[in-house]
């Protein structure tokens, strides 16, 4: 068994997941990557599909050598490379999407074709080949132009992307799949998701690792709005956690959805300020960056807070990273990483 490395930090728990066969689709993207690391050490056999459309071949580099780690190059818009990948896999982690709120709205076409085409696609590859169990990576932008906070499972609004049609979709077809096909379903609704080798270039780059970056080579960052927009910001390891559980959940659980965060909210004014305190602990410069305000962008959700009960209770989901926590073990990936690029 491989020794687990210092950044997969959020298993203090005994997750007794081993020797098993795991389809991580978008493997080579930043959650994907992240997943197929934890999984490959805890001794289970990773099968990643990947197109590399938006993941990197670096992120995997260091598990092609690993006798347990199977590389497939396709597209999850091809049903025949879905079921070549489903071939003889206990499990699937399906996160290969087009993400992206503004992508969606300048290419909506694209976004369906992926995120609602290839979905379908996988959950029929996952049914002919009997895959004991989907666990799919839903989302927060789900919850749409509903106000309500803390945001609960089962009251959403009307989504305000096409991005988060497609995502609302994924849920629908599950839903239906489990009924028909008795395929078991867990979908995990991410809200914000940051960590390490999260990509922090390109016109669609997340906002904490384009921050990072920008603020780690002195250029001031550019906050949509006034920074009083409120987010849920969820490390990867936490994630990392509630993907695991949820493979090893009573049958109980399943053929339902959950939040995937860490139940707390914080503005993006608050982020800026924690993200120039830790790095300037590095470049004390850092600290003396002054801030951007920009104008609100299309089809953003003022504000997000997951309440996590209901994982907490059917999935013993015990998320062990707050923002700050995350920030610092991100900050030093970058740092370590990417300063000099």
């Amino acid at each position: 068994m491989r020794a687990l490395n210092r950044y997969t930090l959020a298993f203090k728990m005994n997750i007794n997941l081993s020797n098993k066969t795991i389809l991580v689709t978008g493997g080579a993207g930043f959650i994907g990557a992240n997943l197929c690391e934890a999984l490959l050490d805890r001794n289970n056999k990773v099968v990643c599909l990947d197109d590399f459309s938006t993941g990197k071949k670096e992120n995997i580099n260091s598990f092609l050598t690993d006798s347990n780690f199977t590389l497939i190059e396709g597209d999850i818009r091809n049903l025949k490379d879905c079921l070549k990948a489903t071939k003889n896999v206990d499990f699937v982690l399906h996160q290969a999407a087009l993400g992206s709120v503004p992508r969606s709205i300048n290419d909506p076409i694209t976004s369906n074709e992926v995120n609602v085409g290839g979905f379908l696609n996988m959950l029929v590859a996952s049914r002919d080949n009997h895959i004991k169990r989907f666990v799919y990576a839903a989302s927060s932008s789900t919850y749409g132009d509903s106000e309500s906070l803390p945001k609960v499972e089962e009251k959403i609004g009307k989504p305000l992307s096409p991005y988060a049609v497609t995502k609302y979709v994924n849920e629908l077809y599950a839903d239906v799949f489990s009924k028909t096909y008795d395929l078991e379903t867990i979908g995990l609704r991410y809200f914000n998701v940051f960590g390490k080798k999260q990509d922090p270039n390109g016109a669609y780059a997340a906002v904490i690792p384009k921050f990072i970056n920008q603020l780690m080579n002195l250029e001031a960052p550019t906050i949509n709005g006034d920074g009083l927009n409120s987010r849920d910001f969820t490390y990867i390891d936490n994630v990392i956690q509630i993907n695991l559980l949820s493979l090893i959940a009573e049958k109980s659980a399943v053929n339902t959805v959950y939040n995937a965060a860490f139940g707390d909210r914080n503005t993006l004014n608050d982020l800026v300020l924690y993200l120039k305190e830790f790095l300037s602990e590095y470049n004390p410069k850092i600290n003396d960056i002054k801030v951007i305000h920009g104008a609100n962008r299309l089809g953003d959700i003022p504000h997000s807070h997951a309440e996590i009960r209901k994982a907490t209770k059917q999935l013993n989901y015990n998320p062990e990273f707050s923002l700050k926590q995350g920030l610092k073990e991100s900050i030093k990936w970058y740092w370590e990483n990417l300063r000099n690029e």
